[in-house]
């Protein structure tokens, strides 16, 4: 591993010294590849557009992180602290990296959507090669920018990002396969969250408890970040944690909520409302941040956060521009 690891710095500095003209590349690449970005952009977008695929990438993205979350705490990957930007001083042990692990899932979902529509419509097999060769080369040129990006930040070494994208495809792969989450009852969507929330905290009390200290990375960030504000709480293992489980309980409570209304019917021009109007309340919700002084109130919110992230594409934006076109409706009539 020492070997490894000397590699991995090697190449880090060499990513430093030659592109260190892209780092604002390299830095939003980062930032895109955040699960944030498929909660509060990617999913009311495909949500609407194809609920299937909206709800896959919700449980491909969830399931994913707590895959993740998991494995750093049996592989103990080790960062490269000594070299870090305020987005990558993260509190997390290193191994597999969780936004290439994210993205790869993330991109495989939207890919393969994009390529099962193209059938649907019988695209010609000659432009259907085409396209399926321009995706995959496009999701390739997505993940090694997300790589390069990771490394070059310092965040992770080389081995970490690659164990990352490999993780993340075989995720997407196996929930790509499984129907029953196109129909989830709430008490599935209960029972799931509870079920991976206790496993994960079970986890870490186990461990805690035979001398195993998951958190031994919080120190780490703390001692070699260049400046301590960079280390935030919210990239904690159980911030993230909540978040993703706030996520997936939000969802099930938009799809089973009275207000609920199915909107594949729905005209284009509805359809394009609700995503613009959810993409714009998301931005919104995404400005409201909290002190992270009290652990218990700041978990309980981004929790909470969380959940309304999803409630607002799924259930609230809907129903109130289905209630706004009724209005408008009866007064035509009369």
């Amino acid at each position: 591993m020492d070997l490894l690891h000397s590699w991995g710095v090697e190449l880090a500095v060499h990513l430093q010294t030659t592109y260190s003209r892209y780092e604002g590349l390299f830095s939003l690449a980062s930032t895109v590849a955040d699960l944030h970005t498929t909660f509060f952009c990617f999913f009311p977008i495909w949500f609407h557009l194809r609920r299937d695929t909206g709800l896959r990438l919700i449980w491909v993205a969830v399931l994913g992180d707590w895959l993740n979350l998991v494995l750093k705490w049996v592989l103990f990957g080790e960062r490269p602290y000594w070299w870090q930007f305020p987005i990558t001083c993260e509190t997390g042990p290193g191994s597999p990296s969780g936004h290439a692990m994210g993205a790869a899932g993330v991109w495989y979902v939207m890919v393969t959507a994009l390529l099962t529509i193209a059938t649907e419509k019988r695209c010609p097999p000659l432009l259907y090669k085409f396209l399926q060769a321009g995706l995959w080369m496009l999701m390739g040129l997505v993940e090694l920018v997300v790589c390069m990006s990771r490394v070059y930040m310092a965040a992770h070494f080389p081995h970490q990002v690659v164990a990352g994208v490999i993780t993340g495809v075989l995720v997407a792969e196996v929930v790509s396969k499984v129907k029953w989450i196109y129909s989830a009852s709430m008490k599935k969507y209960f029972y799931t969250t509870l079920f991976l929330t206790s496993f994960a905290v079970g986890f870490y009390v186990i461990l805690k408890a035979l001398g195993v200290d998951l958190l031994w990375t919080l120190e780490k960030a703390q001692k070699w970040c260049v400046r301590a504000e960079w280390v935030h709480l919210d990239s904690t293992p159980f911030a993230s944690l909540l978040r993703n489980m706030g996520t997936l309980f939000g969802l099930g409570l938009g799809l089973h909520s009275p207000l609920y209304t199915e909107t594949k019917k729905r005209s284009i021009s509805f359809k394009t409302g609700c995503i613009i109007v959810s993409l714009f309340l998301l931005q919104m919700l995404d400005g409201w941040t909290f002190s992270s002084e009290n652990l218990m109130i700041f978990y309980f919110l981004s929790f909470g956060k969380s959940a309304v992230a999803l409630l607002i594409p799924t259930t609230l934006v809907p129903w109130a521009l289905g209630w706004i076109c009724k209005g408008k409706r009866e007064d035509k009539n009369l």
